[in-house]
């Protein structure tokens, strides 16, 4: 007979404790248990028993199986596996077994591995100064403040809980059948005495909003769309109403100076401008109802496809979780601006995407919604739309600034999408993609702008492949 497997997972509860911003004590109340048997889980000195499990499952929500499996922390694994394969590491050989035991194990160990090679490619981003004295003496230094906030909410997975129930509660206080920018102009002049006024952008100096403490007013460009300047209403009651909450935050997360703190402070202001928009179990209930299907969601919410598709990556609640969306926003050069990886992502960490990736045809078919099955070099499968956004400009350029969003999730998630309806998502081939090209294994790849780091190329002068740097597999 064979004995049942015991489960000694304590890295991954200690993981899941910290994600969920909690001491040994709070997590404990939560599943029913004592802090000390807690600890002795965490130490791996007790295994986790079915029932624990169960009570993880419904005080935090958890895929359980997922949880429990020796598939370990695969999202920490794919930022490891991007760093070793590096030209300076490739050369260890260091296999995904060893990664996913790294990550799951030693997950304070992997993030600063993570945060070492994320300073250095800040590093070589920078132009040199002639004096290299100063950027040695703060490592911290070397990380832009862009990037410390990606990480940051990246490390939070984009969800705020205490910040999502005050703009519940805000939100749902300010309903208004007619107009939700009507609601919030009234709140800021009743309850702080600030008069909302749109203005021309000659007036702001080209700025697209603008507080003035002094005058209590709040000016806000002609040039932004509605949904925009709602959007803007909102997160200037973020501002004023959540001040303390957002201060606390932004102490809690310990940017490292100033200026990136001062970014942080903006972003969480931006997210609770979005819920004050779109409540949270609103905007969850109407996600399911319409099936995620995006045009619907800003007729309800009176919202943009941006606004609506960022809303979406952000739906981590426990207990009441929504599909969970990747999502990247990009200009036509390719830059990528905004970056969720949602619970997985099959794209580069730190680089680019995969040319395979219908997100750039988006440009091609301006407004359209373009639908795609992928496949990443593992096996695994998602299903992602892509269309183009505009966003208004300098006034004196009349044309907008055209942008894409692509939108994914794990097929398995497909069936709760309208977009996927129609598409036999078992049978359907699915679109070979790689995470990037320097760290692609895929040999027959038209497309590749580089060979993968590590690999030995195989030119031939008498034969060529399909792809220009053919490589011999590893």
């Amino acid at each position: 007979m064979v004995m049942p497997r015991k489960l000694f997972l304590g890295a991954r509860l200690r993981r899941l404790r910290r994600d969920r911003g909690l001491n040994q004590a709070a997590m404990a109340d939560e599943i029913g248990i004592s802090a000390s048997y807690l600890n002795h889980l965490e130490r791996n000195q007790r295994p986790v028993t079915a029932g624990i499990l169960l009570r993880l499952a419904e005080a935090f929500d958890i895929d359980v199986k997922a949880f429990a499996s020796d598939g370990g922390d695969t999202a920490g694994a794919d930022q490891l596996g991007e760093i070793f394969s590096d030209p300076m590491l490739a050369d260890l050989g260091i296999g995904r077994a060893e990664l996913i035991e790294l990550s799951d194990n030693a997950p304070a160990v992997s993030d600063g591995i993570v945060r070492l090679y994320t300073a250095l490619r800040e590093m070589q981003r920078q132009p040199p100064t002639g004096d290299g004295e100063e950027a040695a003496a703060d490592p911290r230094a070397l990380i832009t403040p862009e990037t410390w906030v990606r990480d940051y909410i990246q490390s939070q997975r984009n969800h705020y809980p205490e910040l999502e129930e005050r703009c519940e509660t805000l939100g749902d206080s300010l309903s208004d059948p007619l107009s939700v920018s009507e609601a919030l102009r009234r709140r800021l002049k009743e309850a702080y005495g600030v008069e909302a006024k749109v203005v021309s952008p000659e007036q702001l100096d080209n700025f697209s909003q603008h507080y003035d403490a002094q005058r209590r007013t709040f000016m806000i460009s002609a040039l932004l769309r509605a949904e925009n300047r709602t959007f803007g209403l909102a997160y200037q009651l973020a501002m004023l109403e959540l001040a303390p909450l957002l201060q606390q935050m932004a102490d809690a997360a310990r940017p490292p100076d100033a200026g990136t703190r001062a970014l942080l402070h903006m972003s969480f202001a931006n997210y609770a401008a979005g819920s004050i928009m779109m409540p949270y179990g609103r905007f969850l209930r109407a996600a399911e109802e319409h099936r995620y299907a995006i045009d619907r969601l800003c007729g309800q919410f009176g919202a943009n496809v941006e606004q609506i598709a960022h809303r979406m990556t952000t739906l981590g609640r426990s207990g009441a979780r929504g599909v969970p969306f990747f999502m990247l926003r990009v200009d036509p050069a390719g830059n990528i601006s905004k970056r969720y990886a949602g619970e997985s992502f099959p794209f580069s960490h730190f680089g680019g995407t995969c040319p395979r990736w219908h997100l750039h045809a988006a440009f091609q078919t301006p407004g359209q919604t373009i639908r795609q099955l992928i496949e990443t070099p593992d096996g695994q499968r998602f299903f992602t739309i892509s269309r183009t956004i505009e966003r208004p400009i300098r006034p004196e350029l009349r044309d907008d600034a055209l942008l894409a969003i692509g939108l994914g999730c794990d097929v398995r998630y497909a069936p709760r999408i309208a977009y996927a309806d129609g598409l036999d998502l078992a049978n359907t081939p699915a679109t070979p993609v790689g995470p990037a090209c320097s760290i692609c294994p895929r040999v027959e790849c038209a497309y590749r702008a580089m060979p993968p780091a590590g690999r030995m190329l195989a030119v031939h002068e008498n034969r060529k492949t399909i792809s220009p740097f053919p490589f011999l597999p590893g």
